[in-house]
């Protein structure tokens, strides 16, 4: 291969009795593995490290080379898995550029390519597959065999029209939400800026499945290498960018637990838009850092309630200690929008524009799986307004209804705002004060205020009406988890793959454990996948109550949920 192949690094590409070249460039500042696809196949050569800066494929005249950039030979900390009945002898070799630093080697129990540097890494697992970011959302409406019923007319109750949003969203948003097409094109801008962190890693937790004994597989995707520490950004941003190419200046929201509020003050960061948020007070006095990640970007926080609005005096005033929900939130951050020219609302989940933008999680994880030679029985996400569940789950549904696979489809729900598995079906709004479309979903009344978990971000009465949808066509499955139980699967997780996961994926750790443990009772050796879509760095206030035993299932009571019911629209 010639220098200008590889950025005008010199080395040329080495096979070797027909096993595959590794070559590895060092220098003070960078280390680069290259890897043919070859030998990645034939012998197992799966998995690369999450802690790679840059990963690429670079195409030559053999098969296509994989590249694994490091910052430092420190992060290389983890080995490549070789099977047991092979053992390779590869030389790195190159020219003046490119050191040599030895061979390939086996070892035993479990087999793996060992590197000889003079700063030699720890030989630990290599668990991340490398794919390219997407370049089009996906859109699961154009493949639904019954198309989901139209948002309605706060007022009205007519089927909405797009102009209806306009006081809300630019234009772009509002085609978005409406659109049947099947994908929608990524601006290039964008993808410029998902490149921050995506792809995000695949990562197969041997160690939790060790700790549990099972025969299970067990996959999660990991969404927490963003800048926010979650998957938000990934609708953030375009959020973000096409206000910005319509010349808005002001971008108001709201957000439970925080991670929305922070990948919106990123996104405004770097577009230059003021922010302001709404944040419910229960999360705002758990996650103080949050609030701080928020105005580090640049944003205004304020609790909701808050004094600020109509809406928020208006509950203040029935209930001057209330803990406040997604629901109040959204109303002040909407009457805000809706009363200023210069300013515009996003949201941070259940509306179609923001499930289809987290369509690029499960479009990355099919070409990861399908590197591992993988297929899923099982996709596990948490629910709260359901977009990082719909962003693992639209894509392989869109498999499964094509006829290629068939897994199971599990969103998990906390007990205590359980909207899928005990809310009723119909229209509702999706806000307190009734500001926004009526939307036909899986709800517990607009007035419902759950009980303040500490999965913030999950606290939502109702449910993405596309969510709802396909779960009324049957085309997945949802149970709901007590918080106790999700925070001792966070423990095991933890302590065995080293992530300290937020509230909200505990939920999704939770269910994985118990299809993992049924797997042991029967033998089956089922690939499980889960959405971990965020770290739980600036949770662990509920981490401490958890391990000083002052944590608590707070109950669900059907009496609110009855009495918030009766206020929904009765439509004909």
């Amino acid at each position: 291969m010639s220098s200008s192949g590889r950025n005008g690094r010199g080395g040329n590409h080495n096979w070797h009795n027909g096993y595959g070249g590794l070559e590895m460039l060092h220098n003070s500042s960078t280390m680069e593995i290259f890897l043919g696809v070859g030998p990645i196949k034939k012998f197992g050569w799966t998995h690369v490290p999450s802690n790679a800066a840059f990963i690429s494929t670079r195409q030559t005249l053999n098969p296509f080379l994989l590249c694994i950039h490091f910052h430092t030979p420190a992060t290389m900390s983890q080995s490549l898995y070789l099977p047991l009945n092979h053992s390779p002898n590869l030389p790195f070799k190159g020219d003046g550029k490119w050191k040599k630093f030895g061979s390939l080697s086996r070892n035993r129990n479990p087999s793996h390519i060992k590197f000889s540097v003079q700063e030699t890494p720890k030989a630990t697992m290599l668990n991340a597959i490398p794919t390219q970011i997407p370049t089009q959302w996906y859109n699961i409406i154009a493949d639904l065999p019954v198309k989901p019923p139209p948002q309605l007319h706060p007022k009205t109750f007519e089927p909405l029209q797009p102009q209806d949003l306009s006081h809300l969203f630019p234009d772009e948003l509002i085609k978005q939400e409406t659109t049947n097409e099947r994908f929608v094109v990524i601006p290039d801008e964008v993808v410029d800026i998902y490149r921050l962190w995506r792809p995000t890693p695949l990562i197969r937790a041997k160690r939790l499945e060790k700790v549990l004994d099972t025969p299970a597989r067990i996959y999660y995707k990991y969404e927490g290498v963003s800048p926010a520490g979650s998957h938000k950004p990934n609708t953030a941003v375009p959020q973000v960018w096409y206000n910005a190419q319509q010349g808005v200046k002001n971008i108001v929201t709201e957000t439970g637990a925080g991670q929305w509020g922070c990948s919106l003050a990123f996104a405004t960061s770097l577009f230059g838009l003021n922010c302001e948020v709404w944040q419910v007070r229960a999360s705002y006095d758990q996650k103080p850092y949050r609030k701080l990640m928020m105005q580090t970007w640049g944003a205004k926080v304020h609790p909701s309630p808050s004094d600020i609005t109509e809406s928020g005096r208006r509950i203040l005033k029935m209930d001057p200690l209330c803990s406040g929900s997604l629901g109040i939130a959204i109303s002040e951050a909407v009457e805000v929008a809706a009363n200023n020219e210069d300013t515009k609302y996003c949201l941070g989940s259940v509306l179609n524009h923001v499930l289809l933008h987290q369509t690029v999680i499960g479009e990355e994880c099919i070409k990861q799986m399908e590197a591992l030679g993988e297929t899923p029985d099982v996709i596990i996400g948490c629910t709260g307004g359901g977009s990082n569940f719909a962003g693992l789950c639209f894509p392989f549904l869109r498999e499964k209804l094509q006829g290629k696979i068939n897994p199971v489809i599990r969103a998990v729900e906390p007990t205590a705002c359980p909207s899928l598995t005990r809310g009723v079906y119909a229209y509702d709004y999706g806000d307190t004060a009734q500001l926004t479309p009526l939307m036909k979903m899986h709800t517990l009344g607009h007035d419902f205020i759950p009980d303040p978990i500490h999965s913030g971000g999950l606290r939502y009465h109702g449910m993405a009406p596309l969510i709802s949808h396909i779960y009324e066509l049957g085309l997945m499955e949802a149970i709901s988890i007590p918080q106790i139980e999700c925070f001792q699967g966070a423990i095991q997780f933890a302590r065995s793959e080293g992530l300290i996961p937020a509230p909200e994926p505990t939920h999704a750790i939770a269910a994985a454990i118990r299809e993992a443990l049924h797997c042991k009772e029967s033998g089956e050796s089922k690939v499980i996948l889960m959405a971990m879509c965020g770290h739980g760095h600036f949770d662990l206030p509920a981490y401490e109550k958890y391990l000083q035993g002052a944590m608590v299932d707070l109950s669900f009571s059907q009496d609110r949920m009855q009495a918030s019911l009766a206020n929904i629209p009765h439509m004909s």
